[in-house]
This record gives structure tokens, C-alpha cells and sequence, in this order.
């Protein structure tokens, strides 16, 4: 009795974690959507910003928890992982400039879907009635809930928010062998950064130029040292305790936050076809995480 009192309260801790980590997912999406909606901060700035900012605060965890520096340099450089980090923060930065917030969550997630799901059936995972059920109920209102934005959408923005989400997944199957999160994102992140600069240098050239103003630049400390650092630490410590089918569908569930996010903090409207589509898409994500939790 005992072991199984263990194992509920371990498996309450990793679903809890990861709806904290979705929380902070969505998050992003409204930390980005205020910064860069009325120019505030251009794309390239608020990408650096975000990496360093979340660079600062890992690095400064990590080494606060070892008392030395020597865990930050010791091993191969991450560069694969870095790199699936930077492309995701910086295709989903400039996506956004050219896409409305639901394509972009349509292309964002239904790309993340796609990839996990392929790499999951390829190593022989299979999701079971529930965890198929669960995807269908929460891409159906997934779609509901982003249907009405997806006429005409810019071609370089979908381009951008699906090479977004398959950055995403790839940085997303790259930390489910983590051992200690919090130093593998604290890399991570300050691998990122120089990439970061070089995108940065590149948008100067090309014309965009630096602007911030103190409002951009707080969203985007926000963004990179809470949601995008500490969040993404969170899902990394999450990840080894749930299934490539598990994570794909909770990946879901930042779509309706980000919508009730939008219109508590942004002003966004809401209907009644967004909260009937943003339960249907948290429905489908308890059947699917739920029931693979079961087999």
C-alpha cells in the first residue's frame, strides 16, 4: 500500500509540473503577442532578450546549487539542442509579425502534433484507444477554435511557425533524457545566446533595426527568464515521466489558456465558441493523458 501511495503522489507531482509548464507555455504566447503586436520591440530584440534573460537566471541557479562553475563547462557543448531552442524562439517571434495569434497557434501545434506523434509511432509507441480518441477531441477543438482566422495566411509566416513547432519537438525529444534540467536549460540557453546575436546583427542589416521601449523589453525579460527559462526547466524535469504521446497531446492545452489569457490580460474577445472549444481541447487532453497513464 504503500508503493502505490508513492506512485500516486509521483504521478501528481509530474502532472502537476506539467500544467505548470503549460501555463508558462501559454504565457509566451501572450508575453509575445503584447510585445510585438504594437511594436514595442522588434522580433529579433525580443528574441535575444528572451534568450538572455533566461540564460541569466539558469546559470545563476545552477551554479548557485553546484557552488561551482564546473557542471556549466564540463562535457560537449549542446549546440544540437541550443540550436532547437533558438529556432523555436526566433521563427515564433517573427511568425507572429506576420500572423494573426490563431493561425499561428493552428500551424504552432498542429506541427508539434505531427512530429511527436511521427517519432512516437516510429519507436513503436502506440497510443491506444485513448490516447487516439484524446487526439482527435483536442485537435477538433483545436481547429474549431482557430477556424474562422485560418483564411489566406501569409506563406512566410506559416512557413516560420512550422519550422517553430519542429524546433519545438525536436527540443522537446532532446530533453527527455535529462538528468538534471535545470543545468541541461541553463546550457541550453547560454549556448543559444550567441545565435541570438548573430540573428540580431543580421535584422540590423536588413532594415528592422533596434527599437525597445522599457515596456517591450520587461515582456521579454518576463518571457525569457520566467516562462521560457524556469518553464522550460520545469517540462524538461516532466519529460522523462511521460510518453512522446503524453507530451504531444498536453501540448495542446497552452491553445485555450492563451485564449482566456488573451482576453483577461489583452482585451482579447471571447465567445462562446472559444469555451466550448477550449473544453473540448482540455477534455481530448485529459483522455489522452490520462488514459495512456492507465496502460
Amino acid at each position: 500500500m504503500a508503493e502505490v501511495g508513492t506512485r500516486r503522489r509521483a504521478g501528481s507531482a509530474v502532472y502537476a509540473g506539467a500544467a505548470i509548464a503549460m501555463v508558462a507555455f501559454a504565457a509566451n504566447s501572450l508575453l509575445t503577442r503584447g510585445a510585438l503586436d504594437d511594436r514595442s520591440i522588434g522580433a529579433g530584440t525580443f528574441s535575444l532578450v528572451r534568450l538572455v534573460s533566461g540564460a541569466v537566471v539558469l546559470v545563476a541557479i545552477a551554479r548557485l546549487r553546484a557552488g561551482t562553475w564546473s557542471p556549466l563547462l564540463a562535457g560537449p557543448v549542446p549546440w544540437r539542442s541550443a540550436a532547437y531552442l533558438f529556432g523555436y524562439v526566433a521563427a515564433f517571434s517573427f511568425a507572429y509579425l506576420r500572423l494573426g495569434a490563431a493561425t499561428g497557434a493552428l500551424v504552432l501545434f498542429g506541427t508539434v502534433q505531427v512530429v511527436l506523434y511521427g517519432v512516437a509511432l516510429r519507436r513503436g509507441e502506440r497510443p491506444g484507444l485513448s490516447g487516439w480518441t484524446g487526439l482527435v477531441l483536442a485537435f477538433a477543438g483545436l481547429v474549431a477554435l482557430v477556424a474562422p482566422g485560418v483564411s489566406a495566411p501569409d506563406a512566410v509566416g506559416v512557413a516560420l511557425m512550422v519550422l517553430a513547432g519542429v524546433s519545438w519537438a525536436a527540443y522537446t525529444l532532446a530533453g527527455r533524457g535529462s538528468v538534471d534540467p535545470i543545468l541541461t536549460s541553463a546550457r541550453n540557453f547560454a549556448v543559444s545566446v550567441p545565435l541570438a546575436v548573430v540573428l540580431e546583427l543580421v535584422a540590423v542589416v536588413g532594415g528592422e533595426g533596434v527599437h525597445a521601449t522599457p515596456r517591450g523589453l520587461g515582456l521579454a525579460v518576463l518571457s525569457g527568464a520566467v516562462a521560457s527559462g524556469l518553464g522550460y526547466a520545469l517540462w524538461y524535469s516532466v519529460l522523462p515521466w511521460l510518453t512522446r504521446v503524453q507530451s504531444g497531446i498536453l501540448q495542446m492545452a497552452p491553445t485555450p489558456l492563451a485564449a482566456v489569457g488573451g482576453l483577461l490580460l489583452l482585451g482579447e474577445p471571447i465567445g462562446l465558441r472559444v469555451v466550448l472549444a477550449s473544453l473540448l481541447i482540455l477534455t481530448g487532453v485529459a483522455v489522452g493523458v490520462i488514459g495512456a497513464a492507465r496502460r
